[in-house]
């Protein structure tokens, strides 16, 4: 998880959502067309991508699971010394889980996740708490957050196209410490 370097691009590898839309299924208010891709998204191992990023090569690595994009992000910013920036607007959401935000459909692991990390996470005042809440949120075979030099991104982003695996650019590192959620590059 250590590693990551001032400059260092953010990808991540999965969509984000699954943690909520399985909490609204298991009180039966997802719609049914929402919860077969959250499945196939479980189902996805991360090997291929792991593989892809060591052929490459990434400055660091960590899965997304129970801590959430923003806890398991928190510890790769501990561990490295420097502060992550997510795009709000570049993170991918599977459908249905920023209207399940919307309902605060959350689970229960999200209140513990922002009581562990928030106090290492500063949020644009322009973001609304159902969104910040949704960063919070478990998510069950997430995908790999990867910190990339930016003279390696565009292989990196090459390799996952050209072995059809999905992968996000969604911010940047920085110096200092914690996470920054802004809501545009803008």
């Amino acid at each position: 998880k250590g590693g990551a370097r001032p400059g260092d691009l953010l990808a991540l590898t999965k969509p984000l959502g699954v943690g909520i839309i399985t909490t609204a299924a298991k009180g039966d208010a997802a719609d049914p067309a929402h919860v077969p891709p959250a499945v196939a998204s479980m189902k996805r191992l991360n090997r291929a991508a792991a593989q892809l990023a060591q052929q490459v090569g990434v400055h660091a690595c960590t899965d997304i699971t129970g801590f959430a994009l923003l806890g398991h992000g928190c510890e790769m910013a501990e561990r490295g010394g420097i502060r992550l920036r997510f795009h709000l607007d570049r993170l991918p959401f599977l459908d249905g889980a920023l209207r399940y935000a919307d309902d605060w459909l959350f689970p229960a692991g999200t209140c513990r996740n922002e009581g562990c990390f928030g106090y290492q996470v500063t949020f644009d005042p322009a973001i609304p708490d159902e969104l910040r809440q949704l960063l919070y949120t478990p998510e069950t075979s997430g995908g790999l957050l990867l910190a990339v030099a930016p003279e390696r991104a565009g292989a990196l982003v090459a390799a996952f196209a050209g072995a059809d695996q999905p992968l996000w650019i969604v911010g940047e590192v920085l110096a200092g410490a914690g996470i920054e959620v802004v809501p545009t590059d803008g």
